[in-house]
């Protein structure tokens, strides 16, 4: 199917927003620079967001991989589950484009505390309810064992994870092996006997 004459213009206002956001930073990038960059009107522009805030909030899930519905992970294996929910990576294509940004986003974030906050509920608060709904499940099917403090376990899974993203970027290596090792040391302390799930 062909792309709309809409979704064109869209894509192209994303990713120049992305380049312009990255290059000078989000408070010195105006809407007005985003138009020329991207060949797209302003009047356009605003049909699709609402202000400059809406449009840096869709240019961090599209660089982040979350501009799509992920669907929920449920194979039965509860173990494998885990390691796939804290597996997941946006994708690496935008590598490059999400690190130059993520700097001058962190920045914004904390001066522009409501849009922070916001940021957190729609990007940090989907893998902790993935990672809630499958410590839930493994209690459920008696593979994690039944005193089990299901947020106690999210902190345990999640807390490495960011540790992971934030102090040790650039690491590759360690992001690949970090969720299978969390994993399994969270595993080896809370599960029922000696089943995985």
């Amino acid at each position: 199917m062909a792309r709309t004459r809409s979704s064109k213009a869209h894509d192209k206002v994303v990713r120049a927003a992305l380049e312009l956001f990255s290059e000078r930073g989000i408070e010195a990038t105006s809407m007005d620079a985003i138009a020329q960059a991207s060949g797209v009107s302003k009047a356009t522009i605003y049909n699709h967001w609402t202000d400059k805030e809406a449009l840096l909030m869709e240019v961090m899930l599209f660089v982040n991989g979350l501009d799509r519905e992920r669907e929920e992970v449920d194979t039965g294996d509860v173990y494998g589950d885990l390691v796939t929910v804290l597996s997941r990576r946006p994708p690496g294509h935008l590598e490059a484009a999400r690190d130059r940004l993520m700097p001058a986003f962190i920045a914004y974030s904390a001066v522009h505390q409501e849009f922070g906050k916001e940021w957190r509920q729609r990007v940090m608060e989907p893998p902790r309810q993935n990672i809630r709904r499958l410590l839930r499940r493994g209690v459920e099917r008696g593979v994690l064992r039944g005193d089990l403090d299901v947020e106690l376990g999210v902190a345990l899974l999640f807390g490495p994870m960011l540790y992971s993203h934030v102090l040790q970027k650039g690491e590759r290596k360690a992001d690949c092996r970090i969720a299978p090792a969390v994993v399994e040391a969270f595993w080896r302390g809370h599960r029922r006997e000696s089943r995985r799930g």
